[in-house]
């Protein structure tokens, strides 16, 4: 899942990973076409966290990296970028912004600010990412 820190986590793209994810347990497990097995088994022997909370966790420890870094870097300017102009016909209005945003409201932290000093704290940035 290389890049998937700044993938839009729609309910399709998440279906779609879980699909390949899956089969990709299967076969580390050894299990074939025939056997039939819950999707929840798979995790559970390999113990891992479900695939979206997998990309929430990786999207949040890339954030921290990026606010630690200096406030002119083309890393970090892009978290809080507002592109100017229209969309196209069809694209979604949610962006990695947007949903960065609404992952903000939900740890009540409301502003950039806040962020930007605790993850100067690699301690303190873990034990905000772990509660998530």
């Amino acid at each position: 899942m290389y890049g998937d820190e700044t993938w839009r986590t729609t309910t399709n793209i998440i279906k779609n990973v879980q699909v390949f994810l899956n089969g990709c347990r299967c076969e580390i497990l050894n299990v074939h076409w025939p056997d039939t097995i819950s999707n929840s088994l798979p995790w559970e022997k390999i113990n891992q966290l479900p695939d979206e909370e997998e990309i929430r966790n990786r999207r949040w420890k890339w954030i921290g990296r990026s606010l630690r870094k200096s406030p002119n870097c083309i890393m970090r300017q892009a978290l809080t970028w507002n592109h100017e102009g229209k969309r196209k016909g069809g694209r979604p209005k949610n962006t990695l912004r947007r949903g960065i945003e609404a992952d903000m409201k939900k740890m009540n932290s409301d502003n950039w600010k806040g962020l930007e000093r605790i993850s100067q704290d690699r301690v303190g940035w873990r034990m905000l990412v772990s509660g998530l």
